[in-house]
C-alpha cells in the first residue's frame, strides 16, 4: 500500500513540475511558445491530465484556464497523498 502511494505521489510531482515548466516556457517565449520544442514536449506530457480535467470541469471554464485548474487539482491530490503517506508511516498515532 505504501509503495503504491509513493509511486502515485511521485507521478503527481512529475505532472506538477511539468505544468510549472510549461508555464515558465510559455512566459519566457514571448508569444512564440508553439514553435518552442520544449513547450511542445511538456504539453505532450501533460496532455492526458489536461484532457481529464477538461472532461470533468464544467463548460463555463474556458480552455485557456484548464491547465491552471489541472495544476491546482494535481497540487491538492499531491497534498492529500502526502497526508496519507505521513499517516501510514507514523502508524496513525494521534498524539
Amino acid at each position: 500500500m505504501l509503495s503504491m502511494l509513493i509511486v502515485l505521489k511521485g507521478m503527481l510531482e512529475f505532472i506538477g513540475y511539468m505544468l510549472i515548466g510549461q508555464f515558465v516556457v510559455y512566459v519566457m517565449s514571448f508569444g512564440r511558445h508553439e514553435q518552442n520544442p520544449i513547450y511542445r514536449a511538456m504539453r505532450f506530457l501533460t496532455s492526458p491530465i489536461v484532457r481529464l480535467v477538461r472532461f470533468i470541469t464544467p463548460k463555463a471554464v474556458i480552455d485557456k484556464h484548464v491547465p491552471v485548474v489541472s495544476f491546482f487539482l494535481t497540487f491538492w491530490a499531491w497534498a492529500i497523498l502526502t497526508y496519507f503517506k505521513h499517516e501510514l508511516t507514523q502508524g496513525g498515532s494521534g498524539a
